[in-house]
């Protein structure tokens, strides 16, 4: 089911912006995630930057995960997607999808992970200075999505082996009521839930947040074909995304109220904290660092068994569109850290794994 939160609503919500009129507006649908690091996306409608680039956005209610946000794009719901680490399962399944830039990332640094926590019930016994101690807990995760490519980190920097650990397919809006129930020892997940869970279930505390120890995988997905055949739309979506973030990156208190007329329910108090996370990693440019953390995560997956088989990641990343806005508008990314020279990328950039 498809959000009517569109244009004229964004408008009113929105400061008045030059710009041609609605009927010239090229009309696109997006999806999301129920997340605080994809909200570049709705604030890109809210603070009318779609329009300013000549575009009607219509985004779909928020996904509970990346899954059901690709299962949307592939049924035609919507014509792009914020997703992660479920892009790797559906490109192995034989779905023909590329990535055009990052919505939650660095394209500066490998590592990134900051919008990730461990969070453990009282009384579980896990010691973030002592990962081992993971070892026959319950621990919840979304299988096939980023926050489960962290706990299978933690696992191995813990020094245990997968089946070591429980690991309890949830969702993460359920994640809370698990812990509170006592179903789970733990869960990792994405903001805000795990400040969420700290909020609401007596004695719960964060294990770990952070770490570096994935670099994360975050990206605008949709189909080939259909990027295909709207090559400038896309680079007209990216600059309203990506003028979007620099936004949220500069107001967080007041992207943080946006998050709260998108996630239901979610504390104001909650969505700053969360949102302070958020922007150290709100980087929609990509580099060689990206293509890095895609395979690094195709590998693991594969390593482990959760994946039959890998991909080239150059097949599965385009990255043309997001270079463009990158050296048509360099002023939309001035408040990021520069790209070092031997990650930047060009138009026709070819990635070659180290391993």
């Amino acid at each position: 089911m498809i959000r009517r939160l569109t244009l004229a609503v964004a408008l009113a919500l929105a400061a008045p912006l030059a710009a041609s009129a609605q009927d010239d507006l090229i009309e696109l649908n997006a999806g999301m995630v129920s997340g605080i690091d994809q909200l570049g996306l709705p604030i890109a409608l809210e603070q009318g930057f779609f329009e300013k680039h000549g575009l009607d956005v219509t985004i779909a209610n928020p996904y509970a995960t990346g899954v059901d946000s690709l299962n949307a794009l592939q049924a035609g719901e919507v014509d792009t997607v914020q997703v992660g680490v479920p892009m790797i399962g559906a490109v192995v399944r034989g779905m023909d999808l590329v990535a055009l830039s990052n919505y939650s990332g660095n394209a500066a640094q490998l590592g990134s992970d900051t919008t990730m926590a461990l969070v453990a019930r009282e009384g579980s016994g896990i010691d973030g200075e002592d990962l081992s101690t993971l070892k026959g807990k319950k621990v919840a995760a979304s299988f096939g999505t980023i926050n489960h490519l962290y706990v299978l980190a933690l696992i191995e920097a813990a020094g245990l082996a997968v089946d070591e650990v429980e690991l309890v397919n949830t969702p993460p809006p359920d994640m809370t009521v698990a812990l509170l129930s006592g179903g789970i020892d733990a869960f990792v997940g994405w903001d805000p839930w795990p400040i969420v869970a700290q909020k609401d279930v007596p004695g719960a505390y964060q294990v770990v947040r952070g770490g570096n120890y994935i670099s994360y995988v975050g990206f605008n997905v949709s189909m080939r074909d259909w990027v295909a055949e709207n090559g400038e739309t896309v680079d007209k979506y990216l600059a309203a995304l990506s003028e979007a973030d620099q936004w949220m990156r500069a107001n967080p208190k007041d992207a943080a109220q946006v998050a709260t007329r998108w996630i239901p329910g979610l504390d104001p108090a909650v969505a700053e904290e969360a949102m302070d996370y958020n922007i150290q990693q709100a980087d929609r440019r990509l580099s060689a660092n990206n293509y890095e953390a895609l395979h690094a995560a195709v590998s693991t997956l594969h390593r482990l068994g959760f994946i039959d088989s890998d991909f080239d990641v150059n097949e599965h990343i385009n990255a043309t569109h997001i270079v463009k806005v990158m050296s048509d508008q360099p002023e939309l990314f001035s408040d990021l850290p520069e790209i070092p020279a031997d990650a930047a990328i060009s138009d026709g950039y070819t990635f070659t794994p180290k391993d």
